[in-house]
């Protein structure tokens, strides 16, 4: 997932590392809070494959900075890592479908489509094994409720993905 927020952030400026992050958590400190430690090996991944050019430079007060842009080759990484299969797990794909519903304004109304549609249908799933689980089990109280928590965060997630479909018409 950092690899995709480093993407979208510099999808059209150019930042260094510290304008990485600080974006990063602006935009997203409610879903992620990546530290440098993973922003810097991420940074040096996605530069190894293209995805970005670096330039050092010198600043004002006599320190290097090192500015990241994306590359062509970067922009459709960007796309690939938002309209792949959803992950398996259920934590996990809550987590990274809200990232990227959040970034999908970079993507055109057909990749858009592509992404709802992905996204849905896996939500689909989850609900639905969720629901089988708890009707084929003797659950306790509290498993129980946790079960149908989960369950309402799906029913919103899959709302919310209709509403966004409903709203490109």
């Amino acid at each position: 997932m950092i690899e995709l927020l480093i993407l979208y952030e510099l999808y059209n400026k150019v930042l260094t590392m510290y304008g990485i992050s600080k974006d990063i958590r602006a935009e997203f400190s409610v879903l992620t809070t990546p530290s440098y430690g993973t922003i810097s090996p991420a940074l040096n991944r996605l530069c190894k494959l293209g995805c970005l050019k670096s330039q050092k430079t010198m600043s004002k007060g006599g320190r290097p900075s090192v500015y990241y842009s994306i590359t062509n080759e970067g922009k459709e990484k960007f796309k690939e890592l938002m309209l792949a299969k959803p992950v398996d797990n259920p934590i996990q794909f809550l987590s990274v479908s809200r990232v990227k519903i959040a970034c999908s304004g970079i993507l055109n109304d057909e990749e858009q489509s592509i992404l709802y549609k992905l996204l849905k249908q896996k939500a689909e799933i989850i609900l639905a094994e969720s629901k089988a689980i708890i009707q084929n089990n003797n659950k306790t109280f509290y498993s129980s409720i946790v079960m149908d928590n989960l369950m309402c965060e799906y029913k919103n997630f899959i709302s919310l993905i209709q509403g966004l479909e409903n709203s490109k018409g």
